[in-house]
């Protein structure tokens, strides 16, 4: 089903986020799931919306969180990286309750390329 594929592909796209940049994500993992779009009849615009989504969403989260890694090597001696995730866990959430409104109300993210191009 349309809602399976999306949501096992959303999954792999989050653990590959841990170890991997956006880059080779974009360029290795995607082009593997593009065939699949017309065969669920998956708007590829949407797809890639929830794919911006989930790859923010992994660089956030830990275990590997490079975000918050980044972050710590600009942040003051005195914050430490528990205080770095503490700060992130609210973000992290608010990208998950995002992505589950995006998911069940596409028109969200759609609205503006529909205007724009005509879709």
């Amino acid at each position: 089903t349309p809602f399976m594929f999306l949501l096992v592909a959303q999954i792999i796209i989050f653990i590959l986020g841990w170890p991997l940049e956006w880059t080779e994500i974009i360029v290795i993992f995607v082009p593997i799931f593009l065939p699949l779009l017309d065969h669920f009849g998956i708007d590829p615009l949407f797809f890639g919306l929830l794919i911006a989504l989930n790859i923010q969403t992994s660089f956030l989260s830990p275990p590997v969180a490079m975000a918050p890694f980044y972050l710590k090597g600009v942040a003051p001696k005195e914050v430490s990286i528990n205080d770095i995730f503490a700060g992130v866990m609210p973000f992290i959430f608010i990208v998950l309750i995002a992505m589950a409104l995006l998911y069940t109300f596409p028109a969200i993210g759609m609205w503006l390329p529909s205007y724009l191009y005509g879709r």
